[in-house]
Parts: C-alpha cells; sequence; structure tokens
C-alpha cells in the first residue's frame, strides 16, 4: 500500500472480538492477571498497552518497518535514544539543532558521563575528522529547525556505519510521510509527534523508530525502566491525527511555498530560509531524499525590530515555540524555542536574532500573504507595484518533488 492508504488502513484493534473501525481507547492502569502467577499480554500501562502498541506499531509501518516506540514528548525520546549510551562514550551531533535538544546534550549528557562535539553536519569530512573510538552515537537534523540546514543522510550514514557508530536522524520536520531515514542508511529516526504527526496541537508526545534488534531491545527496556511511555489519551489523539498527516501536508507545503516566493522577493525581507527554493543551500540533497519542501520557513529582515514587529502585529499566526499544526505560527526562535542557546554559542552557529519561524498551516495562502505583507509593511502588499514586479521574476519554488525510489512500497 502506498503512504495515503495507509494512514487510514490498518487493523485498529488486533484480536478484538467486536471489530471496531476506529481504535478503541484503553484508559486503564492495570489488566486483570490470568493468575496468581501468570499476567498475561498486558499487565500494567506502564509497561504495555494496547492503543500505545497500535500507535507504535503504525508508526513503525510509516517508517518503513522495524519496532516503534511512543514517548511521554519529544525530549523523552531524544533522552531515551542518548541513554543506547554509557559513561565514558561520546555523541556527536549537528551544530543546528532544537534549543531542547542542545540543553539535554549541554548539560544533562554530561553528568552521564557522556561528551558531545558539535559539528557542520553539511560536510561528511567534518564528521569524520570529529569522529573517536568512543564516539556512540551521531545526531543530527535534516532540514534543521530553524535555519533549514540539509544533511545527507545516505553520506552521514555511510561515515557513521563505517565507524561502527549508530546514526540517529531528528525528522521532525519532515515527518515519515516526506522522509524515511531509515531507507537511506540511518540506524535510529525519531520525532517530535507533538508536530506534524499529531498536527492538531493537542498532543505532546515523541516517537523513535528503529530497524536494528539490539537497539529496539534496550530502548524497550529503557521505556519501561523509567517510565516514559505515552499515555493511553494521548496515543489516541496522535492515531487520530496522523490519519490525516497526508492531506495536512499536501495542502501546507503548497501554501509554504507561495508564502516563501512572496518573502523571497519582499524588499524588506533579507534572507529565507526553505528548501523548497532552487537556490537554498543543499535543494539537490533534499530533492533527492525527500518528497517534498515540508511546511516551516524561516526569513531575515536584518532587522531585529521589524523582526519582532512582524511577529507581534501578524493576526492570523499565532506566537508560538511549535509548529506543524492546523494553523499557522509564528516565533522569534533566539528568543523563544532557542533561547536555551547561550548567545555566544548562537553567534558561532550563525543563529540571527533577527529570524523570523513560520509554520504554514491550513489557512488560505493568500490570506497569510496579505497578513504578513501588512506587517512588513502596508506600501508592500500583495497588490503593490513592488510585490508585482517580485511575482514576474520568481517561480523558483519546489515545495512538491518526486518521491524517491525507496519511499513508497
Amino acid at each position: 500500500m502506498r503512504t495515503h492508504t495507509r494512514l487510514v488502513h490498518y487493523d485498529p484493534c488486533p484480536g478484538d472480538p467486536w471489530r471496531p473501525n476506529t481504535t478503541p481507547l484503553y484508559q486503564t492502569a492495570t489488566f486483570a492477571g490470568v493468575s496468581a502467577s501468570e499476567s498475561g499480554v498486558y499487565d500494567y500501562t506502564r509497561s504495555g498497552n494496547p492503543t500505545r502498541d497500535l500507535l507504535q506499531r503504525q508508526v513503525a509501518d510509516l517508517e518503513g518497518g522495524g519496532e516503534g516506540f511512543a514517548f511521554s514528548s519529544g525530549m523523552a525520546a531524544i533522552a531515551a535514544v542518548t541513554r543506547l549510551c554509557q559513561a565514558g562514550e561520546h555523541i556527536i551531533c549537528g551544530r543546528d539543532i532544537y534549543g531542547g535538544t542542545f540543553r539535554w546534550l549541554d548539560s544533562c549528557a554530561p553528568r552521564l558521563g557522556l561528551e558531545v562535539t558539535a559539528i557542520d553536519a553539511g560536510d561528511p569530512e567534518a564528521l569524520a575528522k570529529a569522529l573517536r573510538p568512543e564516539t556512540r552515537l551521531v545526531m543530527v537534523e535534516t532540514p534543521t529547525n530553524p535555519l533549514q540546514e540539509i544533511n545527507d543522510i545516505e553520506a552521514l550514514a555511510e561515515v557513521s556505519r563505517a565507524h561502527g557508530a549508530w546514526f540517529v536522524v531528528d525528522g521532525t520536520l519532515m515527518s515519515p510521510y516526506l522522509q524515511r531515514p531509515l531507507d537511506l542508511g540511518a540506524d535510529v529516526v525519531l520525532h517530535s509527534a507533538t508536530k506534524h504527526l499529531s498536527g492538531h496541537g493537542d498532543c505532546t508526545a515523541g516517537v523513535v523508530v528503529t530497524r536494528d534488534a539490539a537497539i529496539a531491545e534496550r530502548l524497550a527496556f529503557q521505556q519501561n525502566a523509567e517510565g516514559t511511555g505515552l499515555a493511553p489519551f494521548e496515543s489516541w489523539l496522535l492515531l487520530r491525527g496522523m490519519k490525516t498527516l497526508g492531506v495536512r501536508l499536501d495542502r501546507e507545503q503548497v501554501s509554504a511555498g507561495r508564502v516563501a516566493e512572496f518573502l523571497s522577493v519582499h524588499p524588506l525581507v533579507t534572507r529565507v530560509y526553505y528548501p523548497g527554493l532552487e537556490e537554498h543551500p543543499g535543494a539537490d540533497v533534499h530533492r533527492r531524499q525527500a518528497r517534498g519542501a515540508g511546511s516551516l520557513i524561516s526569513f531575515t529582515t536584518g532587522d531585529l525590530k521589524c523582526s519582532r514587529r512582524v511577529v507581534e502585529e501578524t493576526r492570523l499566526f499565532t506566537i508560538s515555540v511549535s509548529f506543524g499544526s492546523t494553523s499557522s505560527s509564528i516565533s522569534l526562535p533566539a528568543c523563544m524555542s532557542h533561547a536555551s542557546i547561550p548567545e555566544e554559542v548562537r553567534k558561532t552557529r550563525a543563529l540571527p536574532g533577527d529570524l523570523v519561524r513560520l509554520s504554514i498551516g491550513l489557512e488560505d495562502p493568500e490570506d497569510l500573504i496579505e497578513d504578513l505583507a501588512r506587517s512588513l509593511d502596508e506600501d508592500a502588499s500583495p497588490h503593490s507595484k513592488a510585490w508585482q514586479r517580485g511575482q514576474s521574476q520568481s517561480g523558483s519554488i519546489h515545495a512538491s518533488m518526486p518521491a524517491p525510489p525507496s519511499t513508497e512500497t
């Protein structure tokens, strides 16, 4: 089955004699035992729950196989993956990462006896040079949040595999609908399921998928031992949200392409970060490993006051640290989602203070463009001569891309 079909056609409750058409919510902490010495398939929801188990199987299926694990948040998922390492081992991460990931790797991982090195993950040679005998994990995002840097999954996986390190991809910006890192050589893929997978802003969750049996066994133990498995209700919400993942992202990234095109010719915008633009660095690599450009856009104005005005004066974009929901959101990452990264570190990683991040939802793109035009400059509306000139010079958008051969089965 193709992805759109997989999203809605699966056994909603394996083994249930009543054959429900949608997955029941097993909102129970415990399950009755068979006898004093036999517990049955389930005994305690922390260790296993039918609703969560179905979610985990569905996520693994969308990623192309393996075993899936659902956690209480994206950060719980990231923490569980880093706990695959032992004290004295080494982690390499990309330089442009989510602020919460940086906080964990910078402040929490060292307490576990782990050393972390950040590199330009866009350069496989930089990874080769940073590898040490004790390197256990290589962790990257692609596209990255919020600078939309593109990292070559196949090339990085090859370097990691040759060294014997596990290669982990945070695919939150793409979701398994647009990109499947396991097919490209990654050992582990993880997502903040709060974003695209849920898609409605009403569920906090994280998921991890791997095809490596040894890694899966350790993740299962970690999930149960620390009690970080996703609760039944959130699992049910996530299953429901995932059914519309394809139609949501199809619509959102088409709209994102139009918004990115508008921003790319606006006189007050100095740079647009969106992999669907032809001029985006890494656009060719991204088209090779993903089916689309996604719905996240970042841009700079060269003026922090101007960027702040845009964030605060837009009417259709909610100021929010998250993304991937049905309604559009806007943020200043340096002050919000990435504020946990010290200013001196942000400077070394070229994270501009005036960077604005947009998450495009299901609104009409023309309404979003008009809202942005008004907040940027009343004289640069979609009906102005500057906008019309820009329209005639544009046409370099690639919001919809062909699927790589390994994406569909």
